[in-house]
Formats: structure tokens, sequence, C-alpha cells
């Protein structure tokens, strides 16, 4: 057994009340744009509200196998809705739930003629219209080309509005109240104003976890397209009562671009753990490895500029190591495909994402963390992504891009950077990991471990971001 404290335990030892501070109890309602399954930002809040004996609700999102109304074992509520931008077109309800059956008819159809992957993926992507998938080849002269990416620029900004819209109407619904509503991500952001604007005195937070107009799919569309979005985003921004982001250097840009109060720095980290020395080897067991493989791993989303493919090349210049792409997102179909290939068949295997409960367990379990992010955006460039901060909670060292977001934190931690667009690169910092000795290694890990439990743990942000609810509703949480 695993000798690491779980998440949910430390959540409610460790986000207890003073003694001399009382608490009144208050009632929180996070908003989400996905459907809340492995959101570790969220379960972290959440989890850490409800320990200190506040209500908690997280509005998501319905998707395939999930259920409209589950209790967390942490002790909070997730509601969830179905959502889809034919839902919020002005149309009778009958209307919109005939349109639903034909869609859903048409991804069954394509799922049993041998296209599952693919269909689920596009599935993905109808419910999140700004879900980072890989870029359409537009083909053409150039004004043709132009025209098409207007008119694909153009459709997204109206499934944009229309999804949140459905997201908004059935939302209220089940909305309990709140006295604070936490909006996630630029699609939660107006569903949490709109909710918020029917009880008076609820106060809303904007979690602006990325910069979104610089980020996935948005960052592709057309500039005036961009710019209406950006103008949308600014004026939410400025009608919450607070601004949270993930770190300081997002903080300096939305500052900038908003004209809002510096917006609270909030880190992704993990809860301080203990974890297992020596590790059980859980990706050994499922995947039936050699003891002497070292496992590589990528854990988190399966989308475009994320380095998965520089990965997939690396891992081949590092005999006797495999990679792990633990995770879920548009490019899983793909990567499952991509791996039973000749020349990665058996050097790399795709398992589907774990919950937020389970994430360190799995995590201690590598030999390495891979997060070779491509600079190919401004939010890339200054992400510090939550799988460096797992990482570091478990003591695996960190092979990360050499970007201004994450290299100082992974060389603190006893990580590696490499040069993220080239393979070669990036199986040398693998390298030199992998070739230490014993006592090298377990330097790697202590630095990690001291980083994690004395600056980068989940305990040191939860009380900030609780003072700062605190100041926003007049009583303490």
């Amino acid at each position: 057994m695993s000798a690491s404290r779980r998440p949910g335990k430390t959540a409610a030892e460790t986000a207890a009340p003073d003694a001399s501070t009382p608490v009144a109890g208050q009632r929180l309602v996070l908003v989400l744009p996905t459907t809340a399954e492995y959101d570790s930002r969220t379960y972290r809040i959440a989890s850490a509200v409800a320990a200190r004996g506040h209500e908690v609700t997280v509005l998501a999102r319905l998707g395939p196998g999930l259920v409209a109304d589950e209790r967390h074992p942490a002790g909070y509520r997730i509601r969830r809705v179905p959502v889809s931008a034919v839902a919020g077109l002005p149309l009778p309800g009958r209307l919109v739930r005939w349109i639903e059956r034909r869609r859903a008819g048409r991804r069954i159809r394509a799922s049993t003629s041998g296209q599952s992957s693919a269909g689920a993926d596009s599935a993905a992507a109808a419910a999140d219209p700004i879900a980072e998938t890989a870029p359409s080849t537009i083909s053409g002269p150039r004004p043709i080309r132009l025209a098409r990416r207007a008119i694909a620029g153009t459709w997204r900004m109206i499934a944009i509005g229309l999804t949140v819209r459905a997201q908004t109407r059935a939302s209220r619904v089940v909305d309990p109240g709140a006295d604070l509503y936490h909006a996630m991500a630029y699609m939660g952001i107006p569903v949490g104003l709109s909710l918020a604007r029917r009880r008076p005195g609820a106060r809303v937070v904007y979690d602006a976890r990325d910069i979104y107009v610089d980020a996935n799919n948005l960052a592709r569309l057309p500039w005036p397209i961009r710019s209406i979005l950006g103008r949308l985003e600014r004026g939410w921004a400025r009608r919450a009562d607070r601004v949270v982001t993930v770190n300081r250097p997002y903080a300096d840009v939305l500052t900038s671009r908003w004209g809002v109060e510096p917006p609270l720095v909030v880190m992704n980290c993990a809860y301080r753990t203990d974890p297992p020395d020596p590790p059980v080897r859980r990706f050994h067991d499922r995947l039936g490895l050699d003891p002497g493989t070292a496992v590589v791993l990528y854990q988190g989303g399966f989308s475009p500029h994320r380095g998965i493919d520089q990965l997939l090349e690396a891992i081949q210049a590092l005999p006797g190591a495999v990679l792990v792409l633990l995770g879920y997102g548009t490019l899983a179909g793909e990567l499952v495909r991509r791996v039973r290939e000749p020349d990665l068949a058996g050097r790399a295997f795709v398992l589907p994402a774990v919950p937020p409960t389970e994430l360190l367990d799995w995590v201690a379990a590598a030999d390495v963390v891979a997060m070779p992010i491509q600079p190919s955006t401004l939010n890339h460039r200054l992400t510090t992504p939550n799988k460096l901060f797992e990482a570091l909670a478990v003591g695996i060292p960190a092979v990360a891009s050499d970007l201004p977001g994450m290299a100082a934190i992974a060389v603190e931690a006893g990580g590696e950077l490499c040069d993220p667009t080239d393979p070669a690169s990036i199986a040398a910092a693998i390298r030199r990991i992998l070739e230490e000795g014993p006592a090298q290694r377990a330097g790697r890990r202590a630095r990690a471990i001291e980083a994690a439990h004395a600056r980068y743990s989940w305990e040191a942000q939860v009380d900030v971001l609780l003072a700062e609810y605190g100041r926003l509703t007049g009583r303490p949480w």
C-alpha cells in the first residue's frame, strides 16, 4: 500500500480552521466549463472548503457515462447539466432534443464503423468550442484561405456564445445559490456572473487559469475575432469582484490587458505528501514491464503543442526506457493508434486519466516526468503546468521546457531543462537523469520534496485563497 497521504485526507487535516478564528458556514459554487472529472484545481478548492464546514457545489457539464448529481467523497456535491451549442439556440425544446438525438445517432454510427476514437474526440471538441484540437488544413489561394479562416473563426465565436448560453440556462435550474461563485476559465465566468446576478449580495471570483486569447484554438483565430473575444473577457473580468490566476507572469499580462487590480496568484500546487520509498511500481505491474525498465511519464491533456510528438520520437533514442502517456483529450484516439505502430510498439503506452485522488500515487511510480510544452503561444511560454508541481510533490525529477514560466521552478527542484522543439535535446535531458547513480537520484528527490513542502504546496496556496474569500464576503472561510 502506498505510504503517501491521500489528498482528500490532507485537505481535511490541513484546511481545518484555527480554533481561535470562528468560521461561519457559507456557500460556495464553483462553475466549470468541463465535466469536473479530472480537474485537480477544482478538486483541491472544493475539498479544502468543504473540510472547513462550508457547503460546496460544483456546477459542471454532463458527459457520457457520468451522473447528473454526484456526492464526492471529499464532502462536496457535483451537479452536471447537458451542454451543447445546439441547446443554446433560441428554438423550442422539442426541436433541440430532436436535433441532439440526430447528432447522437451519427456519433454512434461513426463509432460502430470503426471510428470510435475519432468520434469520441469529435464529440469532446463539440462540447467545448475552444478545446485544443489540431489545426485544420485550409488549402487554396490566399484570398480563399483567409475567407475560410474568417468563416471558421466566426462560427467558433458563435458556438462559444451558444454553448455558454446553454450552460447558463441549464445551470440556473440546479444552482443552489451561493455567497460566492468561483468561475473557472473563459467559458465559466459568464455563467458565474449570470448566476450571481440572481443572488443579491453574491460575490464572483474569475479564475483565469490561462491567457485564453493566446492559448489553444483561440490563438489561431483571425485577429478581429480574437479582439472581440478579448474585449468580452476583459468586460467579464472587470465585472468580477476578484480575478485569480496561477502564476506571476500571467498576472502581469492580465493586469496590463484588462486594467484590473493585479490578480491574486494561487499556484496549481499539489498537496504535501510523503511518497513511498521505494516507490510502488504501478506502471510495471499494469503494463507487465521488466523490473529494470525506466518509466518516462507524460500525464495530462492529450492536445497539440504539449510536446507529445517530440516525446514519442525522443523515447526511441532511450533504450531501456518506455514512455507512458496518462491522460485524456482530443488526441487520444490518434495516440492509441500511433503507439501500436512498429517503431513504438512496446516503447510507448497510453493509459486513461485517473482521478485527482489517485494521481500522485501514479506519478510517484515513474522515474521521470516529462513536460516539453511547445513555445507555440504566449500562454505556453509563460505556463507553470500542474504536472510540474505534482512531480515535485512526490520527488520525481522533471524534464521541462526551457521557457520563462517553468524553467526556474524545475531547476530549483532538481529537474532538467530541454529545448522542447528538439527530440534529441529532450532525450539527452532524460538520459542525464536515468544514467545517474543512486546517490545523485536521491539528491534530486530530496530537492524536489523540499521545494514542494517549503514553497510549492497546496496548503500554502489555499490559505491565500480563503483569506481573499473572507475579504470578499466579510466573513471568514
